[in-house]
Order: structure tokens, then C-alpha cells, then sequence
């Protein structure tokens, strides 16, 4: 980061200022703020915005003309020239740029508003993943360190921090941090005062703007006068928790000691993650379940000289197996969509202050096979070849049900359904999936002692699998066909990473056109 540098404009041309936000960010109320800053300290200012869509929430680019008044010229008869404004941000002609978030950045730059010889380019690193990077099977997020590269290269001065982190901090908005990162880049000819006067002016929120204003101008502040700022972390970084000393209840307690004492400490962090995650999802019983059946892998790990592979199967399959377990169902997705935790997160991510009433509405759309899968088998059996019963259950689900979790009515009705998870076990979906995931360890414990490295990337190829309705069919069905491809390709020398290729593809796109390109590539039957 370069040191400060103050524009002016000049008689020849104007400061020019683009903004890049997504909506709810406050976008608009940062460009008020600016032109009310600038109007107010001897400048002309002309705002405008233009509409757009970043496959998330909408996305505007806003664009700003600051013209000194001193700079004005007169005509022959005394009359002052007025200043001819652009309407729209011309590439290499920009001096400020700020985005709201990294990706928008991004956007900045493809369009040519951030040139080295001129541009300050200030955003914000924290991530709002596009519908592009969340339909993709696999990890489809883009990657935040090429933006951050080419925007520390394409930029005069590149000035970044996580300013959403600092406004849910400072309980304000987005824009309040990014007008004080403005103020603390020095780029205007505008006091720290008449920045907070304009603040102050707008009467809305002050007190929290001023905070999260204040939080902008020390973080860019501190990184001028030391060290450019840290490169942004990774959006989806996680690791498990160690494994706790102690059980927080005294039930668990023994399953705690089970992982302690029968298993490898090189996999206690992801089997503890894992037992929580399953007890969670259904209850203690179900943990044992999830042990009796790792036990039986970790035996087979054994047997196969898995010590001197840091026993990775085990490792492996501890993460899998639990989220094979806890798979969603309608009673899963009731049961989050009326947890405390969310309405508080909800809240807590619109800003709503307290005592304001907050709705949402969900929206149901099972499909006949998620009804059937909430029933015992045997009915299903039953009742399936009855045509007016399939008929009458389809008129039921309908175009779907918009539920009201902030309603008596609602809340009941969720609750209900969560409350289903006694009976899951009973179901024919729990059934189908316990029958799946058997299966699936039966020949990823067979493989074992034939082939160490296949039989790991069989474990992994679970992650295929996720979602709920369609998604979880057609992660299912490219499962299967890897499953059918481990089979196929058994004794080949190099299977596991003909099978890690095949899992690749798969990963790639939802339709599985590059999963079918890949199979005719090894020349595997139809």
C-alpha cells in the first residue's frame, strides 16, 4: 500500500468516483453521503446509478462528479461556465473506486475502472457467494486470491479490510465503514470532521454510523502508517475441534471415551465433529450407531497396514459417514428452520434493532417421493398402487406451501414436522439410506486390503451426495455410477486416481456433462 496522496481535481477536469455495491449494502447511502460531503465543502456534485445483477441480491454502480467551485470560469459577459458532467464512469478516466465486496472488485476491474496510473481502489474482502459459485457440486467458489493479486497490480493504491466484520461489529452497515476507509485513505480534500458533520446531517442511525465510520477510518489508518493489510482469509476454511477433555453430558461421556480409547488419536478431532453432528441430527443411540460403524472400518483399516498410512481411511471416512447419516430430509429442514439460533442470525443480519418485529417466509415444495419417504415402508407399499391416493397427495403438496415461521400457525406447523424425527427411524427414506450407506462401507471395507488408495477415494466420492429433493437425486445417481466405476476399474494399477478423476468431473457441473465426457474417456462401458 502506497502512502496518501489528496485529490483536488483541477479547471480541466473533475474527481471521479465510482461506487460498486450490492443491494441492502447502503450503496445509495454512501453516494448521498459523499455528495452531501462535497457540496458542503465548495464543491459541485452529480450522482448516478445504474441497475444491474450479480446473481445475487442485485448489484448498482453508482458513479460521482466533484468539481471545485473555485476552479469555475467566467464568460466574456461575467456569467460562470458551468461544468459539463459525465453521466457514466469512462475506463482509465476513474480516480476512487469502492466496492462493497471482494468479487465486486473484481467486476471493477473487467470493466476497466481501475487503472495503476491513477485508480485508488478500496473494497471490502469478506465474500457473498454468487449463485454461480453455489450450484456447482463441488467447490465452485471463485478464487478471492487472484482478485486480491490483480487488484494490488491494476490499482495506483489498493486499500482493503474486511469491512463487513467491522460493521456487524459496530451493529451499522457496510457503507458507514466504507465512508470512513474513504476518509482514512485521505483521498478527498475533506477534514475527518466534515466527513462525521455529514454523518451527522443525514439523522438516521448516527451514533452506529459514526462507530462503524470511525472502525473504517482507524483500519486504513493503521495500515498506511505500518504494514499492508493481511490477505483475506480463506471463506471456507474449517477444521474440527480437538476432541474435549470431558463429554458435556454425562450420557455422551462413554462415547467420548470409546473414541479416546479404541480409535487413533490422528482421528479423534473428526470423529468427536462427527459424533456431534449425528447426535444432533437424531440422538444418542444413533451415535453409537455411527462408532459401531467406524469401529468396523478402523478394524478393517488395521488389517490393511492403514498405521502406515496415518490410517486415512479411518480419518476419511469419520467426516463422510457422519454426513451420510445426518442426510436432509423435510424433517431435517424443519427442525433448522425453527431453531433459535436462526431467527437470531436472521435478525442479526438485517440489523433489526430490538423490540422491531421480523417475518420470513418459507417455502416447502416436497415431492411425492419426500411424503412416501416420511411413512413406514410397508404403507408405502401399500398405498403406492393406489392411483386416487398418489392423485390426493399430489393435489396436497400443490405449487408448494409458503410457511410463516413468526406465526402461531407457522411455528405449529414447522414444529410438527420437526418434531417427526422420534418416528425417522420407522421411515422408508431412513431405511433407503441406511441400506445405501451399508452398502457403501460393505465395499469400501472389502477394498480395503486389495487396494488402500482406492478404497479412500470411494470414501470420499460420498461428498456427491448432499442436498435435499432433485439435488440429492442426481448426487446420488453420480455416486452410484462412481461406485459402478470403483468396481470397474478394480484392477487397474492406477484406480484411485482414474476414480479421483471421475469424482472431479462430477464436481464440476450439476447436469453431469462432464462426468459423461470423462467416462467415454477411459473407454468404461455404458
Amino acid at each position: 500500500m502506497s502512502s496518501t496522496r489528496t485529490l483536488g481535481g483541477s479547471a480541466q477536469r473533475p474527481i471521479t468516483i465510482a461506487v460498486l455495491a450490492m443491494g441492502g449494502q447502503g450503496g445509495g447511502v454512501l453516494v448521498d453521503w459523499i455528495v452531501d460531503l462535497a457540496e458542503h465543502n465548495g464543491y459541485l456534485a452529480q450522482s448516478t446509478s445504474v441497475p444491474g445483477v450479480a446473481q445475487r441480491t442485485g448489484a448498482t454502480i453508482y458513479y460521482i462528479e466533484l468539481f471545485a467551485l473555485s476552479h469555475l470560469s467566467a464568460h466574456a459577459n461575467g456569467q460562470t461556465r458551468q461544468p459539463v458532467l459525465a453521466l457514466m464512469p469512462v475506463p482509465g478516466e476513474v480516480d476512487i473506486v469502492i466496492c462493497s465486496e471482494l468479487m465486486e472488485a473484481g467486476r471493477a476491474m473487467q470493466r476497466g475502472l481501475v487503472t495503476p496510473d491513477r485508480t485508488t481502489l478500496i473494497t471490502s474482502t469478506h465474500r457473498d457467494f454468487a449463485t454461480l459459485e453455489k450450484v456447482v457440486p463441488g467447490n465452485g467458489i471463485a478464487d478471492h486470491h487472484a482478485v486480491l493479486s490483480a487488484a494490488q497490480k491494476h490499482s495506483q493504491r489498493f486499500i482493503q479490510a474486511d469491512m463487513q466484520s467491522l460493521a456487524k461489529s459496530s451493529g451499522s452497515v457496510i457503507s458507514a465503514v466504507l465512508f470512513g476507509a474513504l476518509s482514512g485513505a485521505n483521498e478527498l480534500p475533506f477534514t475527518p470532521t466534515a466527513y462525521e458533520e455529514t454523518v451527522q446531517r443525514a439523522g438516521v442511525g448516527v451514533q452506529a454510523s459514526l462507530k462503524a465510520f470511525a472502525a473504517g477510518a482507524k483500519v486504513v489508518a493503521q495500515a498506511l502508517a505500518a504494514a499492508p493489510l493481511v490477505d483475506a482469509a480463506d471463506p471456507m476454511a474449517t477444521a474440527p475441534q480437538p476432541l474435549p477433555q470431558r463429554a458435556a453430558s454425562a450420557a455422551v461421556e462413554p462415547l467420548r471415551l470409546r473414541i479416546e480409547t479404541q480409535f487413533p488419536p490422528h482421528a479423534h478431532a473428526m470423529l468427536g465433529a462427527g459424533l456431534q453432528r449425528v447426535m444432533e441430527y437424531q440422538d444418542i443411540a444413533y451415535g453409537t450407531e455411527y462408532l459401531d460403524r467406524m469401529q468396523a472400518v478402523y478394524s478393517a483399516d488395521q488389517n490393511a497396514g492403514g498405521a502406515a498410512r496415518g490410517f486415512a481411511a479411518t480419518a476419511e471416512c469419520a467426516r463422510w459417514l457422519a454426513v451420510a447419516m445426518s442426510y436432509d430430509d423435510v424433517i431435517r429442514v424443519a427442525d433448522l428452520k425453527t431453531r433459535p439460533a436462526r431467527f437470531a442470525r436472521v435478525r442479526e443480519e438485517i440489523g433489526a434493532p430490538a423490540g422491531e418485529i421480523v417475518g420470513t417466509v418459507e417455502f416447502f415444495h416436497p415431492r411425492l417421493e419426500e411424503i412416501y419417504g416420511l411413512l413406514p415402508p410397508k404403507l408405502v407399499r401399500t398405498i403406492d398402487g393406489i392411483g386416487w391416493v398418489r392423485k390426493l397427495l399430489t393435489l396436497a403438496i400443490g405449487d408448494g406451501k409458503r410457511i410463516r415461521p413468526h406465526t402461531l400457525r407457522g411455528q405449529l406447523m414447522l414444529q410438527a414436522m420437526a418434531g417427526l424425527r422420534r418416528w425417522r427411524r420407522h421411515s422408508l427414506r431412513h431405511a433407503t439410506e441406511t441400506e445405501h450407506i451399508q452398502a457403501w462401507m460393505d465395499k469400501v471395507v472389502a477394498t480395503l486390503p486389495v487396494d488402500y488408495a482406492l478404497a479412500v477415494e470411494m470414501i470420499v466420492c460420498r461428498r456427491l451426495v448432499k442436498g435435499y429433493s432433485d439435488t440429492h437425486a442426481r448426487g446420488s445417481s453420480k455416486f452410484d455410477q462412481l461406485m459402478r466405476a470403483a468396481t470397474l476399474l478394480a484392477l487397474q494399477s492406477d484406480a484411485a486416481e482414474q476414480l479421483r478423476g471421475l469424482r472431479t468431473a462430477a464436481l464440476q457441473d450439476a447436469k453431469g456433462d462432464a462426468l459423461r465426457a470423462k467416462w467415454v474417456q477411459l473407454g468404461l462401458p455404458a
